[in-house]
C-alpha cells in the first residue's frame, strides 16, 4: 500500500478517490448489504465527505510545503523570512508629474533626460523620472512617470506635494536652460509604496542569504539590499592559493613571498565590488538622493573586517536595440504595436545578469508573440558603445559606434557589462509592413 502525508520521499498526497474508497471499505465492514450505488444517499454522504477531506490534504500539503524556502508562498515565506531576519520589501512608489516650461526661447526645444530627480517639501521624498521630456515654446507642458527612489509608503505623496526639482539636480544637469524656467508638480496622489515584492524576488533572496560574517556571498548579499542595485559581482584578486604560479608546489614560504604583488604586513588589503544599478539611480550623492556608490560602500562596511576595504566599481551599463522589419496583419495599430514590443523587449533584457549575454531567441519571442504580427524578417541585435572613460575586461573588445550582430547571433557581454534595452535613437530601428 502506497504511504502518504509525510514521507521518506516528502509529502504524498492522498488522492480523493483514494479516500473515497477507503471510506467505502469501512462502511462494507460496518453495514450488512450496503447500498452504495450512484442513487444510494450513503454514497453521496460520503463523497461530500470524501472532497472536504481532500481539502484537508491539500491544506496538510501546504502546511508540510511552507517549511521550505524552495516550496513556500505567501504567509508561510515571511515566516522564514522572519526567522532568518530578512523582511520582505516594499515597492518603490510611483505616479506622474507635470513640467511646465516658460519664457522659452523660438526654435528651441529644452529636454529633461530621463532620471531628473523631482522632490517634494521638507521632510524631502524623492523621485526619479522613467522618460525624456522634450519641451518646446509651442509645447511648454509634458506628463512623465516618476518613480520613488527609496521604496515603501513614505513616497505615497498626496497631489501637489512634489514641488521642485532638485536644486542641487538642476544646477548640474539644466544649467543649459538659461533664462527659461522650469517648474513641475504632481496632478494626483502617488500610490505603490504598500505594497511588496512578489514571492519568487523574496524567495531568491532568502536562497542566497548568507550565513557566514565575512565571505563573498555576505558582501554581495549586503551589497544586493541596496535599493536600486540590480546585481553584484564581488573580485578577491588576493583571495586563495594561485596555484597558475610556476612554482607552486615548490614553494619555500620561509624565505620569499608567494608573489610579487603579495600584501605586505600593515598595507590595506582591497577588493572590488562590481555593482550594476538601476540608471535612474545616481551613482554618487545628487542633492536629496545619496548615490548608489556610498550606500553599497556603507553596506559593505557593516560585513568587512577591519584592514580590509571595498573598492565600489560600477558596471558598464550597455544600451541594446534591435534593426529588423516586421510584417503584420492588415488593420494593426502600428504605434501600439511598436510600444508594446519596447515594453517586452525592455523586460526580457531587463532579466539579464552582469556579463550575461543577450539571446537572439528571446529577443525574437517578444516579437513573435504580440498579437497581429505575422513574421519578422532580418532581425539584428544592435550593441551601442559603452560610456567614455571606463575600462574593458574580458574578452570582449572596446567599440567606438553601434555594433550590429549578424541574424540569430547573440550579443556578447563582458564581465562588467549589463545590458540595458534603449528604445528609442539608433538601437530601435523597425520597418513595419503590412501582410
Amino acid at each position: 500500500m502506497t504511504d502518504f502525508g509525510v514521507t521518506d520521499e516528502g509529502f504524498v498526497l492522498k488522492p480523493v478517490d483514494q479516500i473515497l474508497g477507503e471510506a467505502f471499505d469501512r462502511a462494507r465492514a460496518v453495514f450488512d448489504d450496503v447500498d452504495l450505488t450512484a442513487t444510494s444517499p450513503l454514497r453521496k454522504i460520503l463523497e461530500v465527505t470524501a472532497a472536504e477531506d481532500g481539502e484537508l490534504w491539500k491544506r496538510m500539503e501546504d502546511l508540510y510545503f511552507g517549511n521550505f524556502v524552495s516550496t513556500a508562498f505567501g504567509d508561510n515565506l515571511d515566516l522564514l523570512g522572519e526567522d532568518v531576519g530578512l523582511a520582505r520589501r516594499n515597492l518603490p512608489s510611483s505616479g506622474s508629474v507635470r513640467f511646465m516650461l516658460g519664457g522659452a526661447a523660438q526654435g528651441r526645444t529644452y529636454t529633461v533626460p530621463e532620471g531628473a530627480i523631482v522632490v517634494t517639501a521638507p521632510p524631502v521624498r524623492a523621485f526619479g523620472t522613467t522618460a525624456p521630456v522634450a519641451l518646446t515654446a509651442g509645447q511648454g507642458s509634458a506628463t512623465v512617470k516618476v518613480v520613488a527612489f527609496e521604496p515603501g509608503p513614505g513616497g505615497d505623496v498626496p497631489a501637489a506635494a512634489i514641488v521642485d526639482i532638485d536644486p542641487t539636480y538642476r544646477a548640474t544637469f539644466l544649467s543649459d536652460f538659461g533664462a527659461a524656467s522650469l517648474t513641475v508638480t504632481n496632478p494626483a496622489a502617488f500610490s505603490g509604496g504598500t505594497g511588496e515584492e512578489a514571492d519568487d524576488s523574496y524567495r531568491a533572496r532568502l536562497a542566497g542569504l548568507a550565513r557566514n560574517l565575512w565571505t563573498v556571498e555576505s558582501v554581495a548579499q549586503a551589497a544586493l539590499g541596496v535599493s536600486g542595485v540590480l546585481d553584484v559581482v564581488v573580485s578577491d584578486p588576493r583571495g586563495g592559493v594561485d596555484v597558475s604560479q610556476s612554482f607552486f608546489g615548490t614553494f619555500l614560504f620561509d624565505q620569499r613571498t608567494f608573489s610579487s604583488d603579495a600584501r605586505r604586513i600593515g598595507e590595506p588589503y582591497f577588493f572590488t565590488v562590481l555593482v550594476a544599478h538601476d540608471l535612474r539611480a545616481p551613482w554618487h550623492t545628487v542633492g536629496a538622493v545619496r548615490g548608489v556608490s556610498e550606500r553599497v560602500s556603507a553596506a559593505v562596511d557593516a560585513v568587512r573586517p577591519v584592514g580590509v576595504h571595498a573598492n565600489v566599481v560600477e558596471a558598464d551599463h550597455i544600451q541594446i536595440g534591435v534593426r529588423a522589419t516586421l510584417v503584420v496583419e492588415a488593420g494593426s495599430d502600428g504605434t501600439a504595436l511598436l510600444a508594446s514590443i519596447r515594453q517586452r523587449l525592455a523586460d526580457a533584457v531587463a532579466t539579464r545578469r552582469l556579463g550575461g549575454d543577450v539571446l537572439y531567441s528571446q529577443v525574437v519571442r517578444a516579437f513573435v508573440e504580440q498579437p497581429g504580427v505575422v513574421d519578422v524578417r532580418g532581425l539584428h541585435l544592435r550593441r551601442l558603445p559603452p560610456a567614455p572613460g571606463r575600462v574593458a575586461f574580458g574578452g570582449v573588445p572596446r567599440q567606438s559606434a553601434v555594433a550590429e550582430a549578424a541574424v540569430g547571433e547573440n550579443l556578447r557581454m563582458g564581465q562588467n557589462e549589463l545590458a540595458v534595452f534603449a528604445s528609442g535613437g539608433d538601437a530601435f530601428d523597425i520597418t513595419l509592413v503590412t501582410s
